[in-house]
């Protein structure tokens, strides 16, 4: 179950930046891309802790945690602007 949200997550993140670089409209897209792949570490992160390797499973989990706060704050200022 998290191995094929975890490859969903990332054809996600891989369309978003593809149209990202066609359009060349990345600013637009930027925050979708960050929270998506947020979220893929997020499920990277529990699926290493499943499997015992809980250094980088915790690692995982914070730079998830890092990369959502930084798609939040790329859509308060894609909001205001």
């Amino acid at each position: 179950m998290l191995e094929s949200l975890r490859i969903v997550l990332a054809i996600i993140v891989l369309v978003l930046a593809g149209y990202g670089l066609l359009t060349g409209n990345s600013e637009a897209v930027s925050p979708y891309m960050m929270f998506f792949m947020g979220a893929m570490l997020l499920v990277m992160g529990i699926s290493e802790i499943r499997k015992e390797r809980k250094r980088i499973g915790f690692i995982s989990i914070i730079v998830s945690l890092f990369v959502f706060y930084v798609s939040i704050q790329g859509f308060l200022l894609n909001f205001t602007s």
